[in-house]
């Protein structure tokens, strides 16, 4: 197709970036390291790292990997923090020692850890305190033999980190009891790093740098494998799209989204970092309170976020405060990870001043594609036009592209597209065409001035604000209690969430209760996949091959007999 959205790029955006100048993302970290030396680069509860720090504690880190531990090169080492100091001096110490970075959700059950820390076969794990137990419960099965703990103020200078340890230990009791005989304490592991040489061998780009766990329709999360080149290659393009928007080593972002998702870990983390911005790092978003307390003491330039999150702030006592301060400070508000509600942007450029900018992108592109100007002066709804050296196509079920204004799989191609799926050939042959292309599962449709729009997943998956909940993984586990003889998972459109998990079910025991099941459920799955209805039916609709249609029970969907638990 003839690059038609190229008409619509705002004025000095090229239409393709240069994804060789940068041949690593320890190379990008070893230039704004040395550019914005003493400028902040992240900063959480009100303490600053510069990056002049970040670039010593990460080589500290990678020495301790590579020296002390003994681990090689291409090692796969899991991150298991939510947004904290320790989190970027990990991941580019990880990278800086030539090792693959493995994010994990901290709020994982121990099942879901043991399987993807098997899955990938960890030789390491970094993991706050606070989730320590689950760990420890995981590792039986796996090839971990190294476990590094961390407590929230380990970055904190003395005796604030004493005092915020204890705290979070004995004050609050949010960390609770685990035993690892073998564990090494973060601080510890920088002190062992500190006297030891590196002898950086800088990765290439074809280098594997992530691999980023993703949905798929049926089953257990994959592990996209994302190179060095992949990531380089996004960032890249986005600081292009970005353009004069924003201004080297002079901007501030605030990091809600955790690091250990891909939309905040390209868009946050890396871009801002190429940047020499300042990462405010949020590291519980859900504290409301907490959350606008530190909007009002920081005068911030940018912000990302999903429309839950958004919808939140605009609900929040002190919001407006918040806004007040940062009129004519604030530059840019971008949305992505879920559907943006009209309502929610509206709301949001009436108060701040500044309109939400969505975008579209998925892990397998590392995982920007799709983006709106920046320069627009109110929310499009649509998911913007491809990004500098991007090719989008609609297709048919048989691969041809389809007129503009049909619907149709939304299909990628670009340097930012994964290498493939971690030890999953077919499943990765079920996606990535021979001549390049990701195809997504989404449909849209692409308008006549290249701007792209989103109509539904063809997927299953389920978007609970940004992350995803497999309905097969649901099923599963509602199968296992003995009272349940069928069951069906789906999601349906939520105002809060964007979308939650449903669960339709045949009981074996009659007596089985909805809060039974879903206590059931809560001792196997995360938080955000449980099903938040759960509704009792005699029959499960289904294909005329005897599966039951997901299809079927969303267009039946009732709230009759159903449980919304808080």
């Amino acid at each position: 197709m003839k690059k038609i959205w190229l008409d619509s790029y705002p004025g000095g955006i090229p239409p393709e970036v240069d994804v060789r100048a940068c041949p690593s993302l320890c190379h990008l970290l070893a230039a704004s390291c040395g550019r914005f030396r003493d400028r902040m680069a992240f900063i959480n509860m009100g303490v600053g790292m510069t990056y002049g720090e970040l670039d010593r504690r990460s080589h500290d880190f990678a020495a301790f990997l590579l020296r002390e531990l003994g681990l090689r090169r291409a090692d796969r080492v899991a991150i298991m923090l939510p947004n904290v100091l320790q989190c970027p001096v990990v991941l580019f110490g990880v990278l800086r020692a030539g090792m693959v970075v493995v994010n994990i959700n901290p709020l994982y059950t121990a099942n879901e850890l043991e399987y993807q820390l098997a899955d990938f076969g960890a030789k390491a794990i970094v993991v706050l305190e606070n989730f320590a137990h689950t760990v420890e419960r995981a590792l039986k099965n796996t090839a971990v033999a190294h476990v590094v703990t961390t407590q929230l103020g380990d970055l904190f200078p003395a005796p604030r980190r004493w005092l915020v340890n204890f705290a979070v230990k004995h004050v609050k009791h949010m960390v609770p009891p685990w035993r690892i005989a073998s564990a090494i304490d973060f601080r510890g592991a920088l002190a062992r790093g500190r006297s030891r040489e590196l002898n950086e061998t800088e990765p290439g780009p074809v280098d594997t740098a992530f691999l980023q766990y993703t949905g798929g329709t049926t089953g257990r999360a994959k592990g996209a494998i994302l190179s060095h080149g992949n990531m380089v290659a996004n960032v890249e393009q986005t600081a292009a799209w970005i353009g004069a928007t924003l201004r080297e080593g002079a901007e501030t972002v605030i990091t809600a989204l955790p690091l250990y998702h891909i939309f905040a870990l390209t868009a946050n983390l890396l871009v801002f970092v190429k940047l020499g911005g300042a990462n405010v790092l949020i590291a519980n978003p859900r504290d409301m309170p907490g959350f606008v307390a530190e909007l009002k003491r920081t005068r911030f330039t940018a912000i990302t976020g999903v429309n839950t999150l958004y919808a939140a702030l605009l609900d929040a006592p002190g919001f407006d405060a918040v806004c007040a301060a940062n009129r004519g400070t604030l530059k840019l508000a971008v949305a992505g990870g879920m559907a943006v509600q009209r309502s929610v942007a509206e709301r949001w450029q009436q108060m701040t001043g500044v309109p939400l900018i969505k975008g579209y992108g998925l892990t397998e592109a590392s995982p920007i594609v799709c983006a709106n100007p920046f320069d627009a002066t109110e929310f499009s709804g649509k998911i913007g036009v491809p990004v500098p050296s991007t090719e989008v196509e609609i297709r048919d079920e048989r691969g041809d592209e389809v007129p503009l204004d049909e619907a149709g799989e939304i299909c990628v191609r670009g340097p930012q597209v994964m290498l493939g799926y971690w030890n999953a050939p077919d499943e990765t042959a079920a996606v990535l065409t021979p001549g390049g292309w990701l195809r997504t599962g989404d449909v849209g449709w692409m308008d006549p001035r290249g701007f792209v729009e989103f109509r539904e997943r063809t997927k299953d998956v389920i978007v609970v604000s940004g992350f995803k909940a497999y309905p097969t993984e649901i099923e599963d586990v509602a199968m296992l209690h003995p009272g349940v003889k069928e069951a069906g998972a789906v999601g349906l459109p939520d105002a809060h969430s964007g979308e939650l998990a449903a669960l339709f079910v045949v009981r074996k025991d009659a007596a089985l209760t909805a809060t039974a099941l879903l206590e059931h459920c809560a001792r196997h799955l995360t938080g955000y996949k449980l099903p938040r209805r759960i509704e009792f039916r005699d029959a499960l609709p289904k294909t005329p091959i005897g599966k039951v249609s997901r299809r079927a029970l969303r267009e039946q969907a009732n709230v009759a007999n159903s449980v919304s638990p808080s």
